[in-house]
C-alpha cells in the first residue's frame, strides 16, 4: 500500500495524470468507499478536463461523506467548466453552509466563501478583454515543478504577454494515517517569477499557432492562479514584483524542460484531443490520438478518445476495435466498457451492449449515465422489465433528466401502465418544455390509446416550439388517416415531407390516402418514390415491398372505377400468387416475373375516368348516406386503441343496407308459393356449402364466394348462400381501405390456405397490445381448459403433442401465464376453440386458434 502511495505521489508530482488515474482505478477497485481517493481521482480528471468524470467522483464521495468539503470545491469547478454556473454556485453554497456549521478547516471555509462570492465577479469580468488577476474561480494551469528556468531568456511571446508559472506543489502531498494520499487544494505562498517562453511544440514537432485564437466569453473569465514557483534545482531563480499572467488559449512552456516533459506533453495532447472531440472536430481529434498511439500503442485514454471520435463519425466497427484494445490494456476502464456498449447498441447488438454496460457498472456502480444508457438499451432490446428497473432507479437519482423520464414513459406504456406512462412524459416536459422527443412520445401514447383531442393538443404545442418538427405533422397525418379523414391526412403528410423528404413512412401513408380517395396519379407517384428510396432497416423494406403491391392494386382499381360495382372483383381478377405474396408481405421478385402486371396508369385512367356528376349527390342519395353513417357507428368499439373512423362507419352502413336489400328480396321470393316448385327443381343444381368461411377463413369450398355479373337475376330466382351475403361486406371493406389486404382464402393456393388466418396479438413478449390485452386472461383460461380437456395440443407443423403426463396436467391447472404454458409444452403450439354446428347436429367445427410461440426464436 505504501509503495502505491509513493507511486501516486510521484505520478502527480510529474503531472502524469493518466497513469495516476489508472493507479487510483486499481486502488478504488479494492476500496470503492475511499473518499480521499475519489477526490484524488477527481482532481486528476480535472487536469485532463474530463469534467463529467470529476462530477461523478465528487457525487460518489459526497454520498459516502456529505461533509467532504474538497468534493464540493472540485465539483463546483467542474460544473463551472461545463458552463453550469448556477449549479456550481448551489454546490459551493451547500459546501459553505456545511463548512460554517461543522468544519474546523479554516482554509477550506475561506476558499468556499471566496468561490461563492467570486461567481458574480467572474460574470462581470467576462465582458472585459484584458487579462484578469487570479481569482478562486480560475482554472489552474499546471507545469512540471522540476523544470529548470533559464532566466536569461526573457523574450516576450508573439502576443507580448507575460506569464506566471502555476504549480500545485503535489510533490509535497501528504500521506494520512490510513494510507490515503491527500492532494492539497490550498494556495501556497506566491512568488512572481519572470519566465521566458516559447510557442508549444509537441513530441512530433508540431508547432502551436503563433497567434492565439480569440477567447470566447466562457474562457475570458479563466485566469491563472499564482502559487509557489520554487522548483528543485532552481535555487538561483530570482524574484520579481511584476505580476504576470497567461491566457488559457495560449499554452506556453518554460524554455528548459526536464525528463518529465514527455508525460506533460502526452497528457496535454490527450486533453487537446478530448477538447477536439467535444467541439465536434473529429478528424483533428483522430489525428492527435493517432500521434499519441504511434508513441504508446496501448495507451487506454487515447484509444477511448479515438474510439469516441470514430463513434461520432458512425465508424462504429473502428470505434469498437479501439474500445476493445483499451479494455485489453486496462480491463478496469469502466469508460471503455461503457463506450463499447454504446457503439454496440448503435449497431443493434443489444445483447452484447447490455453485457458491456453491466460490466461498466461493476467498475462504476454509482454511475448514473451508465444506468441510463443500459435502461435505454434494455428498452430497445425489448427487455422492458429490466428497462423499467434501470430507468426507475435512475430517475430517483437524477429527477430532472427529461430523456430518462420519457424512456420510462415509453417502457410503462408497453407494459400497459398507461396512466403512469403519461405522468412520466409530463414530468419530462416539466423539466424541459422544449424537448421535442418527449412531446412526440406523449403524442404517440395518445395515438395508441385513441385519445384524439389530447393528441391534437399535444402536437399543437410541439409545433409551437418548432414549426419544422416533421414528426408532429406525421403523427397528425396518422391520426387523420385513422379517423377516415384522408384529405386532411394528405395535407399534414405533405408538410412533413417538405421538412423530411426521405421519410418512407410519410410517403407510403400519403400514397395510400391518395389511393383510397381515387387520386390514382398522385398515389402511383408516391408509390414509385417509395420504391426508389434507399433503405436502412427491415421495417422500411417491408413498406417498400407493400408499395409494389399497392401500386398494382391502384392500377387495377383505376381501371374499374367507371364500371358497375358488381364488376369489381379482386378475388377473381387478381392472380392467387400475387394475393399470397401481398398478404405475407414477401419480396415481389417472383410476382414480378410470373404474374401478369397491370397496364400503365394512362391506360387504366382512360377506362376508369370518373365524370364530375358522379360526385354530386341527389336528395335520396344524401338521405341514404346519412342513414349509412348512423348505422355504421354501431361497429365502433368503445375501448382503448380504436379511433372513431367516419370512412369505416359509412362503409359498414352501406354494406349493411345492401345486405338488407338483397336478403329482403330473397326472403320475399321464398315466401311466394309460386316459386316453391321452381326452387325444388333448381335445388339439386346448387352447390350449397355447409362449411364455415369468411374473411381469411380456412374453407376450401370450390364455389365462388363472389357475385356474378348477372347476380340480380340470380338473387331474384334463388336464395342467397352465406358466402354471397358475406361477400357484399367484403367488397365494401376492400374499397373503403384499399391498402388492407382483404381476400377470400379459398381463392388462394391450397398450401397458403392451410392454417392461414388473420392474427390478433394480445401479448408480444413483455409488451401488452393496447387493443386486445384486456381479453388475455379470458383467452388464457380458455386455452388451459382446452388443453386439460383434450390432453394434447398441435405444434407448428400441426403434429399432436400429447399431454397425458399427470405432472404436466397439474402444472397446466396452476399456470398463470402463457409463458408457463409454453415451458410445459416445450415448443410453439396452438389449440382451437370449438363451435357446435347448427346445420349438422353433433358436428363440431374448429373456431379461433390460440397460439403461443417463442418470441426469441
Amino acid at each position: 500500500m505504501s509503495s502505491e502511495r509513493a507511486e501516486l505521489a510521484r505520478l502527480c508530482s510529474t503531472r502524469n495524470w493518466s497513469k495516476a488515474i489508472r493507479l487510483l482505478d486499481s486502488i478504488l477497485a479494492r476500496s470503492p468507499s475511499s473518499i480521499h481517493d475519489l477526490c484524488n481521482r477527481a482532481f486528476c480528471y480535472s487536469h485532463l478536463e474530463l469534467h463529467k468524470h470529476v462530477v461523478k467522483d465528487c457525487d460518489r464521495a459526497l454520498q459516502l461523506d456529505p461533509a467532504l468539503l474538497q468534493a464540493y470545491v472540485l465539483k463546483g469547478k467542474a460544473l463551472t467548466a461545463l458552463d453550469k454556473k448556477e449549479d456550481a454556485l448551489l454546490v459551493w453554497k451547500q459546501g459553505y453552509e456545511i463548512a460554517v456549521r461543522d468544519t474546523t478547516d479554516l482554509k477550506q471555509l475561506l476558499e468556499l466563501e471566496e468561490l461563492v462570492s467570486s461567481v458574480k465577479i467572474c460574470e462581470t469580468t467576462e465582458s472585459s478583454d484584458h487579462v484578469m488577476d487570479a481569482s478562486p474561480c480560475d482554472t489552474k494551469v499546471v507545469i512540471s515543478e522540476d523544470r529548470v528556468v533559464d532566466k536569461s531568456s526573457t523574450a516576450p511571446t508573439v502576443a507580448d504577454t507575460k506569464t506566471v508559472v502555476c504549480e500545485e506543489a503535489i510533490g509535497n502531498s501528504k500521506v494520512s494515517s490510513n494510507g490515503d494520499t491527500k492532494l492539497p487544494n490550498h494556495n501556497n505562498k506566491v512568488e512572481n517569477n519572470k519566465v521566458s517562453t516559447s510557442p508549444l511544440k509537441d513530441s512530433t514537432g508540431t508547432q502551436a499557432p503563433k497567434k492565439p485564437p480569440k477567447q470566447d466569453k466562457k474562457n475570458k473569465a479563466k485566469a491563472v492562479k499564482e502559487i509557489n514557483g520554487q522548483a528543485e534545482g532552481a535555487a538561483n531563480r530570482t524574484s520579481s514584483d511584476e505580476s504576470e499572467t497567461i491566457s488559457l488559449e495560449q499554452t506556453l512552456f518554460a524554455t528548459k524542460i526536464s525528463k518529465s516533459s514527455k508525460s506533460i506533453s502526452l497528457d496535454f495532447r490527450l486533453s487537446r484531443g478530448i477538447a477536439q472531440v467535444n467541439e465536434g472536430r473529429y478528424d483533428q481529434a483522430i489525428s492527435i490520438f493517432d500521434q499519441i498511439l504511434r508513441e504508446t500503442p496501448t495507451y487506454p485514454e487515447a484509444l477511448i478518445g479515438r474510439g469516441t471520435a470514430y463513434a461520432f463519425q458512425r465508424e462504429l466497427d473502428s470505434a469498437i476495435s479501439d474500445f476493445t484494445k483499451a479494455i485489453q490494456s486496462n480491463p478496469s476502464a469502466g469508460e471503455a466498457w461503457k463506450r463499447r456498449g454504446q457503439a454496440r447498441a448503435a449497431l443493434g447488438e443489444f445483447k452484447e451492449a447490455i453485457e458491456d454496460l453491466t460490466k461498466a457498472l461493476e467498475f462504476e456502480p454509482n454511475s448514473h449515465d451508465i444506468l441510463h444508457e443500459r435502461g435505454i438499451v434494455n428498452f430497445k432490446f425489448k427487455d422492458y422489465n429490466s428497462a423499467l428497473e434501470d430507468l426507475s432507479t435512475y430517475v430517483k437519482r437524477d429527477k430532472k433528466n427529461s430523456s430518462a423520464h420519457t424512456y420510462l414513459g415509453l417502457t410503462l406504456s408497453v407494459l400497459g401502465e398507461y396512466k403512469r406512462a403519461e405522468d412520466e412524459h409530463l414530468v419530462g416536459i416539466k423539466y424541459d418544455e422544449s424537448f421535442l422527443d418527449c412531446w412526440a412520445h406523449l403524442a404517440q401514447l395518445y395515438l395508441d390509446l385513441a385519445y384524439p383531442e389530447k393528441l391534437l393538443n399535444c402536437l399543437e404545442k410541439a409545433i409551437q416550439i418548432d414549426s419544422r418538427f416533421a414528426k408532429a405533422y406525421h403523427l397528425r397525418g396518422i391520426l387523420y388517416h385513422g379517423m377516415g379523414r384522408h384529405r386532411s391526412a394528405i395535407k399534414e403528410l405533405s408538410i412533413a415531407l417538405t421538412y423530411e423528404g426521405s421519410s418512407i413512412e410519410c410517403l407510403y401513408l400519403r400514397a395510400s390516402c391518395h389511393h383510397a380517395i381515387g387520386e390514382y396519379k398522385a398515389a402511383i407517384k408516391d408509390y414509385d418514390d417509395v420504391l426508389d428510396l434507399e433503405l436502412d432497416s427491415m421495417d422500411k423494406f417491408v413498406l417498400q415491398c407493400l408499395a409494389f403491391y399497392q401500386k398494382e392494386m391502384a392500377l387495377y382499381i383505376a381501371s374499374k372505377a367507371n364500371l358497375e360495382f358488381s364488376q369489381f372483383n379482386i378475388d377473381d381478377d387478381i392472380d392467387p400468387l400475387f394475393k399470397e405474396y401481398w398478404c405475407k408481405r414477401l419480396h415481389p421478385k417472383n410476382v414480378a416475373e410470373k404474374v401478369y402486371r397491370q397496364p400503365p396508369l394512362r391506360i387504366s385512367l382512360r377506362s376508369g375516368r370518373l365524370n364530375k356528376q358522379d360526385f354530386k349527390f341527389t336528395k335520396h342519395q344524401t338521405t341514404l348516406l346519412l342513414a349509412a353513417d348512423s348505422i355504421g357507428k354501431k361497429i365502433q368499439y368503445n375501448c382503448r386503441g380504436f379511433l372513431p373512423n367516419q370512412r369505416q362507419y359509412r362503409m359498414a352502413g352501406l354494406a349493411a343496407i345492401e345486405i338488407a336489400q338483397k336478403v329482403s328480396k330473397a326472403w320475399r321470393f321464398l315466401r311466394n308459393p309460386k316459386n316453391i316448385a321452381k326452387l325444388v327443381r333448381k335445388r339439386d343444381k346448387l352447390n350449397m356449402s355447409q362449411n364455415r368461411g369468411g374473411y381469411c377463413s380456412t374453407s376450401t369450398l370450390s364455389g365462388s364466394p363472389t357475385s356474378s355479373p348477372n347476380e340480380d337475376r340470380v338473387f331474384s330466382g334463388i336464395s342467397l348462400s352465406w358466402q354471397e351475403v358475406y361477400n357484399i361486406a367484403v367488397k365494401w371493406r376492400q374499397v373503403s381501405e384499399p391498402c388492407d389486404p382483404v381476400v377470400w382464402v379459398n381463392k388462394l393456393s391450397e398450401e397458403f390456405n392451410s392454417g392461414f388466418g388473420s392474427h390478433t396479438p394480445m401479448l408480444l413478449g413483455q409488451a401488452k397490445v393496447v387493443r386486445y390485452y384486456p381479453y388475455y386472461q379470458r383467452v388464457l383460461e380458455a386455452a388451459k381448459n382446452i388443453m386439460l380437456d383434450l390432453k394434447y395440443v398441435n405444434n407448428a407443423e400441426d403434429r399432436a403433442i400429447f399431454l397425458t403426463d399427470i405432472e404436466k396436467l397439474k402444472k397446466i391447472e396452476v399456470a398463470s401465464s402463457c409463458s408457463d404454458l409454453y415451458h410445459i409444452v416445450g415448443e410453439t403450439y396452438w389449440v382451437a376453440t370449438r363451435c357446435d354446428s347448427m346445420a349438422s347436429q353433433g358436428r363440431r367445427l374448429e373456431g379461433t386458434r390460440i397460439t403461443t410461440q417463442n418470441m426469441q426464436g
